[in-house]
């Protein structure tokens, strides 16, 4: 269905409750009627708790590596799906724990083989316009010191590491996506994902930010997993979820496109910034990497730019101050969530 029936579109958000999607929920409210779908095997309630409240939305709890029937909820019907069908689809769901990666290598196998099947057949049967959040993954290790990667970039991912569940998933993912416009002639489109930080991040994952600002704030050490010249690029999540959405508003034209910030930082600077800004007596040591967390380039930025307007917009030292005070304001929930999910 290319026009909704009704006053405002469907839009269906695949890890809705995660940290991207809850934000990328939040936004799409403005403008459509958000279906948000989530089993919380890596994400968290308390992320969606306030969009409850509106009549737009409606969170149903499910497994996507399964077919996905939503006129079969009733909780829906006031969406008339099976008469206004869904108009959007964006596909977030798959785990990014860097601490819990062997835990959830099944989950990271499912959500980026099954579901993307799943969810790409959703958007077959519906004529809906489609978005994957990808990952910078897909390039393999940065070739060299401040490597700018353009979406041409072929990169080097050996498909049989402890880590390939998610690296090369991403590269069959995306494979997915290309063939479903292929064969279907769907609208679908690729979002290679850099690193994002911001407020709703888990912590004690090991995605670094979030950890540094909990430790700052209790005096503790803050840990980066590496050497003193780890590094990568930064952008604040209200940048990405600005692609995110610019993205889907493309037309066909428009398939893969980075999104992320172009400047590469050095982690122990990004440290030194949030013990600046808490006031922390806090000292950073470096501990051994986590498989999760391999070394990455930046994106370049230039067809993103041409294709999308879209460039990242909030400054580091500003996301920063923006992370630290939703968690200050968060800290006893946030620490109380984490204790309960452990």
């Amino acid at each position: 269905m290319d026009t909704p029936i009704f006053e405002k579109k469907n839009v269906v958000v695949t890890g809705g409750a995660g940290f991207i999607g809850s934000h990328l929920c939040e936004r799409l409210l403005k403008e459509a009627k958000v279906i948000c779908l989530d089993d919380f095997s890596n994400s968290d309630p308390a992320n969606i708790k306030h969009l409850l409240q509106y009549p737009d939305f409606e969170f149903i709890k499910l497994d996507v590596n399964q077919p996905i029937d939503l006129e079969k909820f009733d909780e829906l019907e006031k969406f008339k799906v099976k008469f206004q069908g869904v108009q959007e689809i964006y596909h977030l769901a798959c785990p990014t724990s860097p601490k819990d990666f062997e835990k959830l290598k099944m989950k990271s196998l499912w959500a980026n083989s099954a579901s993307m099947l799943y969810t790409l057949d959703l958007a077959v049967k519906y004529k809906a316009k489609y978005v994957f959040t990808s990952s910078s993954v897909v390039y393999g290790e940065a070739p060299g010191e401040n490597a700018l990667l353009p979406e041409t970039f072929q990169g080097v991912v050996d498909h049989l590491t402890p880590r390939a569940c998610y690296d090369e998933g991403k590269r069959f993912a995306e494979t997915c996506v290309e063939t479903y416009r292929q064969v279907y002639g769907v609208d679908a489109k690729i979002a290679r994902v850099f690193t994002t930080f911001g407020p709703r991040m888990k912590l004690f994952e090991g995605q670094l930010i979030p950890d540094f600002i909990i430790n700052a704030l209790e005096g503790k050490d803050l840990v980066i997993y590496g050497d003193e010249n780890f590094s990568t690029s930064l952008c604040y999540i209200s940048d990405t979820i600005d692609g995110l959405a610019r993205l889907m508003a493309t037309g066909p034209e428009v398939k893969i496109v980075n999104l992320g910030g172009d400047i590469i930082y050095k982690m122990k600077d990004v440290a030194q910034t949030i013990i600046d800004i808490t006031n922390s007596e806090s000292k950073i040591i470096f501990e051994a990497p986590l498989l999760f967390l391999t070394k990455k380039g930046a994106p370049d930025l230039h067809y993103t730019k041409d294709a999308l307007g879209w460039m990242p917009l909030v400054r580091l030292p500003d996301g920063l101050q923006k992370t630290v005070d939703y968690t200050i304001a968060n800290k006893e929930a946030l620490m109380f969530g984490n204790h309960l999910s452990s």
